[in-house]
Parts: C-alpha cells; sequence; structure tokens
C-alpha cells in the first residue's frame, strides 16, 4: 500500500478523534490539530502509533485567521521531517464549536466568530493547503442536518454550514482537473461533547432527536468515522461534490 497522509483538524477528541483513528485504521498516517487539548491529542497520537501507523498533533486554532500562513508553513515542515514528504492526500476540515443562541440575543462578535470557525478558515485554510495537496487526493468538508432542517438557537451555526456546502459543490468543480475530490459529510445529532453535550448529557433532548431519527437513536462518533475513511478510500473516488447526511434519517 502506499502511505498516504490525512490531516484532520479538530482531530484531538469527539469526532475528529474517531476521524483520525479509522483513517489511521484504514492504513494512513494522520497529522491531527487542537486549540488548547494537546494532552488529549497527544494521546491520539500515541493510539495511532500503537496501531502501526504514524501520527502527529499541531496546534490550529480556526478562530485565528491570520495564524493560518503560520500553520500552513508548520505543517509542511512537519511532513517533511516526519515522512520525508512534500505533499499529502486527504484534507478532513472537521474543527468546530457549537452554542445555541437565540438570534435576538445574537452579537456581532459571536458572527464573526462562528464565520471564522466554521467557513473562514476552512476557505483559506484549504486555498493555503491546495498547493501540498496531491492530485487525486480528497477534500471533505463537514457539515450539519441544520442546513436542512430549522432548529431555534441555530441563526449563527446553520448559515455558515451553508456557505460550506455552497463552496464545497463549486471547489469540486474547480478541481476537477487535478482529480481531486470534493464532498460535504452533514451530521444528524451525535453524542458528543459538541454545544456542550447537549445531544449526549441531556436525557430529554436526546430522546427528543431520537424520536425523530428513523433508526431511533442519536448517532456516535463511530457512526461517522467509517464514512470518512470510507469517502477516502479506493472504493470512495468516485463520489464528488456530494452532501452526504449522516443521521440516521432524521426528519425524514
Amino acid at each position: 500500500m502506499i502511505n498516504k497522509i490525512a490531516l484532520v483538524t479538530g482531530g484531538s477528541r469527539g469526532l475528529g478523534k474517531e476521524m483520525a483513528l479509522r483513517l489511521a485504521g484504514a492504513g494512513h498516517d494522520v497529522v491531527l490539530t487542537y486549540v488548547s487539548q494537546k494532552e488529549a491529542a497527544d494521546d491520539v497520537v500515541k493510539e495511532i502509533e500503537a496501531s502501526g501507523k504514524r501520527a502527529i498533533a499541531l496546534r490550529f486554532d480556526a478562530n485565528d485567521i491570520a495564524y493560518i500562513d503560520k500553520f500552513v508553513k508548520e505543517f509542511e515542515q512537519k511532513i517533511g521531517l516526519q515522512w520525508n514528504k512534500k505533499k499529502f492526500d486527504f484534507l478532513i476540515n472537521n474543527a468546530g464549536m457549537g452554542a445555541s443562541i437565540p438570534y435576538a440575543e445574537a452579537k456581532e462578535s459571536d458572527f464573526d466568530l462562528f464565520m471564522n470557525v466554521h467557513f473562514k478558515s476552512v476557505y483559506f485554510l484549504t486555498q493555503k493547503l491546495l498547493p501540498l495537496i496531491n492530485n487525486e487526493g480528497r477534500i471533505i468538508n463537514i457539515s450539519s442536518g441544520t442546513t436542512k432542517s430549522s432548529v431555534p438557537g441555530y441563526s449563527l451555526y446553520s448559515p455558515m454550514k451553508g456557505a460550506i456546502e455552497v463552496f464545497s459543490r463549486g471547489l469540486a468543480k474547480e478541481l476537477g482537473d487535478r482529480h481531486i475530490t470534493v464532498n460535504v459529510v452533514a451530521l444528524g445529532p451525535i453524542e458528543t461533547d459538541f454545544n456542550h453535550g447537549s445531544n449526549r448529557d441531556n436525557a430529554e433532548r436526546k430522546k427528543f432527536l431520537a424520536s425523530r431519527s428513523a433508526l431511533g437513536r442519536v448517532g456516535l462518533v463511530t457512526d461517522v468515522g467509517g464514512v470518512i475513511a470510507f469517502l477516502c478510500s479506493d472504493d470512495g473516488y468516485f463520489i464528488n461534490g456530494q452532501r452526504i447526511e449522516v443521521s440516521g434519517g432524521v426528519n425524514l
């Protein structure tokens, strides 16, 4: 197998951690990023290394747009040192955060934070990394089921994810000549610490969300990681420019 490298932003915990582990399980080496939880990121690196693959963790704050150039330079240096390579293969733009903020209470600072983390950083990080992505590589952007179904308190979050979906379709077209695919994985309710763990820890909310799913439960991180690994596999190559919802059939 040709050794391939994946970059997973926000890979120290939750969904990103599972994505990193599943990609390693599929035979790929991984670069994962964190904002503040360095120890957790280092633990994921150790877990990947114990499986026989290689990994490194780098700090990346998606809210700090000015830092992107510095991060890309550090990333390029690190893959050169670790793998003696100048390019990588898979970019998974997973880093994110959540909060339920009623529209009437949303502040401009909230808007800027959500825009930076969920759209602007993805847009420009991807742009800066494009020269480093191998032809026939993959870009996977993470979105949400809330771009399809309205959720109170998500007037900031959902539009940014909607922008990601439109951006991804256009990027798939632009990168066609390099045979780089671009897809969106839109998530339904998943049990993680996202948005203060409300889908995991709030029993009433969890029961309600489960009742809206055709499969009768909320999702687990293990329901998502395999989809990412599949899209990065040879079998997933001809899927391009698509929004793939991983939600168990919510709000059908």
